[in-house]
């Protein structure tokens, strides 16, 4: 594990533990990976400002997590996710404790979905459906 990983590991476990979530050490690797894609598409992709892999856990899967909490039913729309945020995040911590959760992530920019689609077959996200359209 190199020194950035163990350092993002850290954060994320940190993170996790202020937050009060129950997350597995299997689903904390899981964010972690996405962490990973993210920071190696971003750099065609531009998916986010963020480019450094351990702001992209505070900022990026940490945000997204702290809404966890607050989630009810069995469907969620994620409306202009971008690359993922925060409905990827979710739906991995949301496989572990609810895996009847299914969610939508919904974006009309292609290469942000096209991103999405790869992380979440990566990832092996079932309870993940990517849709490339506009809301209106």
């Amino acid at each position: 594990m190199s020194l950035e990983a163990g350092l993002s590991a850290g954060i994320l476990s940190a993170g996790i533990k202020q937050l009060n979530l129950d997350c597995s050490l299997d689903v904390q690797a899981q964010l972690l990976d996405y962490v990973r894609l993210l920071h190696k598409w971003n750099g065609v992709y531009n998916l986010t400002a963020v480019r450094d892999p351990a702001e992209m856990v505070t900022r990026h899967l940490l945000d997204s997590l702290t809404v966890y909490p607050f989630l009810e039913g069995q469907r969620i729309l994620d409306v202009g996710t971008g690359a993922g945020l925060p409905g990827i995040p979710l739906a991995l911590l949301s496989a572990q404790s609810h895996p009847e959760r299914q969610f939508v992530l919904l974006d009309s920019n292609s290469k942000k979905t096209r991103f999405m689609q790869q992380a979440v077959a990566e990832l092996g996200l079932s309870n993940v459906q990517v849709v490339h359209a506009r809301t209106e």
